[in-house]
């Protein structure tokens, strides 16, 4: 299936899922749950949250996770500190990267915010294949993240 495709179809899941939801951590659980079923190729989907200026675990598919990651840390904390979004082709190469799985090659972390705009996690998405994710990948978990601004 081509990745506009995927995308959609996952997004319309996702949307489905988060619908009438008024629970984040709810809300989270059954996402990581379809992306992990509808995505290809991964060894880890899920959620870290906000939580006292830095990121804990939240919801996830995958090997058991890192628990904590401060602000400005890593990926996930990179995007946090940054507020934009991270495609990281080899996370090898990526400075400060943190390893909670050694499988994982590749990563896009998404941060999420909410309705007021208040920044609430990152959708963290972690692949065993080198190179798997692309601009497309990108803008399709950026229009999952999107579906987030409801909480």
């Amino acid at each position: 299936m081509e990745k506009e495709k995927l995308y959609e179809n996952t997004a319309e899941v996702v949307a489905s899922i988060l619908e009438g939801e008024d629970d984040l951590i709810c809300a989270m659980a059954n996402v990581s749950a379809a992306i992990w079923e509808m995505v290809p190729d991964l060894n880890w989907a899920g959620f870290y949250r906000e939580k006292n200026g830095g990121l804990i675990l939240g919801p996830f598919q995958g090997k058991v996770a890192c628990t904590r990651i401060p602000r400005g840390k890593g990926v996930c904390g990179t995007a946090m500190a940054e507020g934009k979004s991270q495609l990281v082709p080899d996370v090898h190469a990526f400075p400060g990267h943190i390893a909670c799985d050694s499988a994982s090659n590749s990563e896009i972390v998404v941060p999420l915010y909410g309705k007021n705009g208040d920044f609430i996690g990152v959708l963290d998405i972690d692949s065993p294949v080198l190179y798997r994710f692309d601009e497309a990948d990108l803008a399709g978990f950026e229009k999952i993240g999107k579906l987030f601004e409801r909480f």
